[in-house]
């Protein structure tokens, strides 16, 4: 179940629908029909229907691997356990949807909750939440929980060809669906459906945040496809976040896991969008210039995108005499190294972050790493968070990753005799923990916090290296080749200085610069920039990181070999670059066919290529393949070994 992006004005809806259109190759005028949809500010939920009964139900998690939940589902009324029989019902049906409380009854319930003395919830979205992960299927069911059906997953048969009909369909099923859902063609009429859901906001029953448009043609999406978050198909135009006056009582600096200096507005709490807020990200220190933010200032705060808390602007006409323009700090906080704004050494230009040199050696960065660690798109360990990390780092019983993995070899039964443990408690740390010694190669990537290697690009890594050992052993050639061009530098400039020696202290730094063929496949991976490429390298090269890779996996640690995201064919594990115009779809299309067919696609002509597809007004690609003996076919050859 993927994500959604984001718009929040006219103008990035009137890119969305470009970018469909470009993909697709259709003119800049044709119809695109597009379905406009409230979005539900609840929780989305997965429902499984086999022969048309209720079987399981889920959260939707991380994207792909959510919480059982089935129990607590049962006990809502608008989700039916039996579908009717009719024909057209698939065999397999995967409904999804969002769980929510309407306003009045949140604001009943909270009542009674306060009443009896038991915890109230900020609003209906967490309240909806903390319900469905009730341990107790009874006490989930007496909560006023509803549900509104929005789209599917798996099925073995579709009846329907686009999404307004699919809703039709699931509302004579038995499905609660808006009345709301409008479909529209145009940009025009889609913004007057924003505008028209966004004037009704207020009056209606429950808690929208935005209006979710949907390409409505079926054979359409299945050509758009997804990109590594979110599928290409759709997006959520986000209303305008609301704005609430505070005053900024402190900015502190926090210290993250790759050493940025992140200042953050201490604030006097307040609701911002149903949701008290006491602290803001400043972002940077250009940032706080820019806008001229101190202490003290009475800001104007709102949540970006209805999530993260940040500043607006200052009210200066109200800024105290004495206020000072902040001084941001030079030396981390935390360990008290130098704190650095680093220049790109490609264009010259100075970072914006500021970032403490010191390392790992910085306690804040060791303890945010972890907390990376063992995050949702990480190692996901289940009750090892912020609170108890922090109790582990200070007592030392876990500094590195690898120590997650010994801790109960180490504990010997005294973390059951802790204040606010106990027997089960701990055993089911351990458990968690347990679960967790078998991880994907992305998510394994991903954890070790690399600069610039977020989920996205862990995926597209583990896709073309396909295991742990190919990627090391890649990375290391690299570094090798790298080292040794710095030992020969350094060995020539000794000898024209007359210095013996010179060469002993060549090291892989980030001014080095890299080459090879290694170097050249990595950054030839299509969505895989020289940017991202450098702190990837230069990770491997440290001894200390490489230790922690071979720390965990003595651990008990196991890395699963990564799986290609497609079904098995005759392009399977080929490599492929495009060049040229193609006649029939677009390079973007051509792209996502292949590597919806488990091909690795590449931006450079190498020996490791298999093919290279050549449309109209080809350059130097097609004149490098020739050159080393690489295949070249055309596009109507591409489509037919596609269709193999």
């Amino acid at each position: 179940m993927l994500s959604l992006r984001n718009a929040f004005n006219p103008g990035e809806v009137a890119e969305f629908l470009a970018s469909v259109r470009n993909f697709l190759g259709l003119d800049a005028d044709a119809q695109t029909p597009v379905t406009a949809e409230p979005k539900i500010d609840g929780v989305s939920v997965s429902l499984r229907y086999e022969a048309g009964k209720f079987t399981q139900g889920a959260t939707r998690g991380d994207g792909r691997e959510g919480e059982d939940i089935t129990p607590n589902l049962r006990g809502i009324a608008e989700i039916p356990q039996l579908l009717p029989q009719v024909p057209e019902m698939p065999e397999l049906l995967e409904v999804r949807g969002e769980i929510y409380m309407n306003r009045q009854d949140f604001l009943d319930f909270n009542r009674r909750q306060q009443e009896r003395g038991d915890k109230v919830f900020a609003n209906p979205r967490n309240a909806a939440s903390g319900s469905l992960r009730q341990l107790d299927a009874e006490v989930a069911a007496q909560r006023p929980l509803r549900f509104f059906a929005y789209g599917w997953g798996e099925a073995s048969g579709l009846p329907w060809n686009g999404q307004k009909q699919a809703l039709e369909m699931l509302r004579s099923w038995g499905f609660a669906v808006s009345d709301l859902v409008r479909l529209c063609n145009g940009l025009d009429d889609m913004l007057a459906a924003h505008q028209a859901m966004e004037t009704a906001r207020a009056s209606l029953p429950c808690e929208i945040d935005g209006v979710v448009y949907k390409i409505d043609r079926l054979d359409w999406r299945e050509r758009l496809g997804a990109l590594a978050r979110a599928p290409r198909w759709a997006i959520a135009h986000k209303f305008p976040a609301e704005e609430v006056e505070s005053v900024i009582e402190d900015i502190i600096i926090q210290v993250g896991r790759t050493g940025t200096l992140t200042p953050v507005a201490k604030l006097v709490p307040v609701f911002v969008s149903g949701v008290m807020v006491s602290h803001a990200s400043l972002h940077n220190e250009d940032e706080i210039a820019r806008k001229d933010v101190r202490i003290g200032d009475a800001v104007l705060v709102r949540r970006a995108g209805e999530v993260i808390p940040q500043i607006v602007s200052v009210v200066k006409a109200r800024r105290p005499p004495d206020a000072e323009a902040f001084a941001f700090p030079q030396h981390c906080p935390e360990c008290g190294a130098p704190a650095v704004r680093e220049t790109n050494s490609g264009s010259g230009e100075e970072s914006a972050a500021r970032r403490c040199m010191a390392g790992l050696t910085c306690p804040a960065q060791a303890l945010e790493r972890l907390a990376h660690f063992v995050s949702r798109n990480g190692f996901d360990i289940e009750g090892l968070g912020r609170k108890h990390l922090e109790m582990f780092f200070a007592e030392g019983s876990i500094r590195h990753p690898d120590d997650i993995f010994t801790l109960q070899q180490r504990d010997k039964g005294a973390l059951a005799q802790r204040e606010g443990w106990g027997e089960k408690s701990a055993q089911n740390l351990f458990a968690a923990i347990d679960a967790r010694r078998e991880i994907s190669l992305e998510r394994f990537l991903f954890a070790l916090g690399i600069r610039h290697i977020g989920d996205a690009t862990a995926r597209l890594l583990a896709f073309h290296y396909g295991s742990l050992a190919r990627l090391r052993a890649a990375l290391e050639r690299i570094v090798a080749s790298a080292a040794d061009n710095a030992a020969t530098e350094a060995k020539t400039e000794a000898a024209a200085l007359s210095l013996p020696g010179m060469a002993n202290s060549a090291e892989v730094s980030e001014e080095e610069g890299f080459s090879g063929e290694d170097w050249e496949a990595l950054i030839a991976i299509d969505g895989v920039s020289a940017i991202m490429a450098e702190p990837l390298v230069l990770f491997f090269s440290e001894a200390h990181n490489r230790a922690v890779v071979d720390g965990l996996l003595a651990a008990g640690v196991a890395v699963r070999d990564a799986q290609a995201p497609a079904q098995e064919s005759p392009l399977h594990g080929k490599t492929v670059v495009f060049t040229g115009r193609l006649a029939s779809l677009s390079r973007a299309e051509a792209k996502a066919r292949a590597q919806q067919l488990g091909m690795r696609v590449v931006g450079a002509v190498s020996k490791s290529v298999d093919f290279l597809v050549a449309g109209e007004d080809s350059g130097s690609k097609l004149k490098q393949a020739q050159a080393l003996g690489v295949e070249i076919i055309d596009e109507e050859e591409w489509l037919a070994r596609c269709r193999q």
